[in-house]
């Protein structure tokens, strides 16, 4: 069987290594191709979009994929909902590998909003000096904000409009909890801002936060399109191919 993973995250890649150990089934991982030097998985490797539903659609029937699971960041909203369509369209089962949110721990002052147009409302109200972990692409959304100093944390450098006030950190995952310790300290950090990601490797910032009694604007994670069957790993997701495939 012919399956293609929609990747670009950790859980992606465990995903493609576990299904190409097993040697049933060929992998293509397909990433968005929005980091300059992204982690790639092993086995064959897409770069790029399909072109919306149709393309995704056409480009399913033409390879001959037997199943595909969406593996994308859980923030990767556009590319899920196509993902769905496209997958009904060429009648593929379809599977979102979603790692779980975070909860909340006791002395943690967290601050639920709906869009990052939300945290950037709320934001500077909790504080000045803003710890932004929501990456580069929604950086707009912040630009606005004059009366607020801005650390912003990414994997590639940022392009676009942007707060007047900011310093960029380029950095990637995963993170200890000493070193966002000192992070917050010596920055002065007094609100984070970040998203619902999930997952061990971003974590610790909010154990740093929870104990330098920084309060956490976090951003909502947006549903799975309806009627998708979820996984919260990879071993999760490689037993249903199996059932499915059996």
């Amino acid at each position: 069987m012919h399956v293609l993973v929609l990747g670009g995250t950790t859980e992606g890649r465990r995903l493609a290594e576990r299904l190409l150990t097993d040697g049933t089934v060929r992998v293509t991982s397909s990433l968005a191709g929005r980091v300059a030097t992204p982690r790639m998985p092993p086995g064959d490797v897409r770069v790029g979009g399909f072109g919306g539903v149709e393309g995704l659609a056409r480009w399913l029937r033409e390879h001959e994929v037997g199943a595909v699971i969406d593996a994308t960041h859980p923030f990767a909203g556009t590319i899920s909902f196509n993902a769905a369509r496209a997958a009904a369209d060429a009648h593929v089962p379809l599977l979102a590998l979603r790692r779980p949110g975070w909860d909340a721990a006791d002395g943690d002052d967290w601050h639920p909003v709906g869009s990052l147009e939300e945290a950037a409302d709320r934001a500077p109200a909790l504080g000045s000096r803003v710890f932004l972990t929501t990456g580069r692409m929604g950086l707009a959304s912040f630009a606005h904000i004059d009366d607020a100093w801005f650390l912003l944390r990414s994997v590639d450098a940022p392009e676009g409009p942007r707060p007047a006030r900011m310093d960029v950190l380029l950095d990637r995952g995963p993170f200890t909890l000493d070193g966002e310790r000192e992070l917050i300290r010596r920055h002065r950090i007094d609100v984070l801002v970040t998203k619902d990601s999930g997952g061990a490797a971003t974590a610790p910032k909010l154990t740093a936060a929870r104990e330098a009694g920084v309060p956490v604007v976090i951003v909502r994670r947006p549903p799975v399109p309806d009627g998708v069957p979820v996984a919260a790993t990879p071993e999760e997701a490689a037993a249903w191919l199996a059932d499915y495939s059996g």
